[in-house]
């Protein structure tokens, strides 16, 4: 490090010590000190008064608690060495030191200008919407040829005049495409984007009013005028600037404006090149809101990826796991009305149906399919198809009728015998499979929660309750 720098980063480590001693340590957690003003932005920012399910101060240091446990868990995994972390997490916070490291003042001083500039060149009169047919006239069109297209205006403008829909007229028969394809209307537009004979045209209509034909060096033109308006605020229209800035690179700008200054304010004791580097590498030091959000992403990223690898993937793919929580916990998935598990099979005449029937009754339901792909359904020729699943009331007319008896069948063209293979359920599942979306969801409530039994036991956990008495109140 060179000597300018030595002496800035010192200034910046005395800062740091200086924030420390004025930010009490609240907890630690397996070793590692949580202090308050860290604590803190974390029960503010997740404890709002738009929150829903608004937690106490004792609440919310056991849900954090348990937050860290998993941060501890997923980095003695090593997560936090994985390329694809690291990647993610410099993306990140690159994205969101780009915001300090760039002038926001700059920006929205150029904003304002574009704002002012496009306000003048608008005027007084402001802006007009219209819609309009247009014949042209070729530059070297001789007199005859004026004439003949200017008559063709006067016909069209006779039509319009006897109520004829405005756009219709236009679409077919205006020679501006852009505009013909939107029924003759253009974009709001103001007096200096126009032709003036144009300009004049169009300003001088009421709203809903239609002109005469008119020349202008385009061609010959009728136009109505749809609407008109002045500028509206800056407000209204910061946004879309700050859009079109954005696209002509006003951050590159702004990202050299603050070099500038910072080089003027660093005495010229960092090299210009050096000086966005430096800047950057004391953002935790002069912003704290920056340092938590940045500890705030790198935890998340580590607790999804623990969280993932530990509970919610396991339990999807625990099948021996799914079973024994599932007949352990029976009684938790009672049907509130009775299931039909099985098939509806729809065939082309009452004798397939019948056998289709015996056979499926004596072979697993795992080789349903396949037999009625393979020995039914031969080749190209279709005689039955098979709808399984499982089954409450309502969800299928056949089941209804067949197997709940209730409603009437309700059979398919070409398929008018349909018959079912299986079993009603009346109170519970016959298997966890059947129930398999809810299950997996208590399974992974039942796995996260002997995880944090297991990392509390693991990891040892000091809460400071002199300091958690300050909280927000220092």
């Amino acid at each position: 490090m060179n000597r300018p720098f030595a002496i800035l980063a010192a200034v910046a480590l005395s800062m740091t010590m200086c924030a420390q001693q004025e930010d009490p340590v609240i907890m630690r957690i397996n070793n590692k000190d949580i202090t308050r003003a860290e604590f803190e932005y974390s029960y503010n920012k997740n404890n709002t008064e738009s929150t829903l399910d608004r937690k106490s101060l004792g609440e919310y240091v056991q849900l954090f608690v348990d937050f860290k446990l998993k941060v501890a868990a997923a980095e003695e995994m090593g997560l936090d060495t994985l390329s694809s972390f690291k990647k993610e997490f410099k993306g990140y916070r690159d994205q969101q030191a780009q915001e300090y490291l760039i002038d926001t003042a700059f920006i929205e001083n150029e904003a304002r200008k574009v704002y002012e500039a496009t306000l003048t060149n608008i005027g007084e009169e402001g802006l007009v919407r219209t819609a309009h047919i247009l014949l042209r006239i070729p530059q070297d069109a001789d007199v005859t040829v004026q004439e003949r297209i200017k008559a063709r205006m006067d016909s069209i403008y006779q039509v319009l005049k006897t109520g004829t829909e405005f756009g219709e007229l236009a679409t077919k028969l205006s020679e501006d495409p852009g505009s013909a394809r939107q029924g003759g209307v253009l974009p709001w537009l103001f007096a200096k984007q126009v032709y003036p004979e144009f300009a004049r045209v169009a300003y001088s209509l009421q709203v809903g009013e239609l002109s005469q034909p008119f020349l202008s060096p385009a061609g010959v033109h009728v136009v109505k005028l749809l609407d008109k308006k002045q500028f509206e605020p800056y407000e209204f229209h910061r946004k879309d600037i700050h859009a079109f800035l954005e696209r002509r690179g006003i951050r590159q700008k702004a990202i050299e404006v603050k070099a500038d200054s910072l080089f003027v304010q660093y005495g010229g004791k960092v090299k210009r090149e050096d000086v966005l580097a430096y800047e950057d590498s004391l953002l935790d030091t002069k912003y704290p809101e920056f340092k938590y959000l940045m500890q705030e992403y790198y935890d998340g990223l580590l607790l999804f990826e623990a969280s993932n690898r530990c509970v919610w993937e396991k339990a999807a793919q625990d099948e021996a796991g799914l079973e024994q929580y599932f007949k352990k916990n029976r009684k938790k998935y009672v049907w509130d009305i009775p299931r039909f598990k099985g098939a509806v099979i729809h065939c082309v005449t009452p004798e397939l149906a019948e056998q289709v029937k015996k056979a499926m009754k004596k072979m697993p339901e795992d080789q349903w399919r396949k037999y009625i792909q393979k020995d039914i359904n031969q080749d190209t020729l279709r005689l039955a198809f098979l709808e399984r699943g499982l089954f409450k009331l309502g969800d299928n007319a056949n089941v209804d009728y067949l197997a709940f008896k209730q409603g009437e069948l309700k059979t398919r063209e070409n398929y008018p015998y349909p018959v079912i293979v299986g079993k009603v359920q009346k109170k519970y599942p016959e298997s966890y499979r059947d129930v398999r979306g809810p299950l997996v969801a208590d399974y992974q409530t039942e796995l996260e929660k002997l995880w944090v039994q297991e990392l509390r036991k693991k990891y040892k956990v000091e809460i400071y309750e002199d300091v958690l008495g300050t909280v927000n109140n220092h």
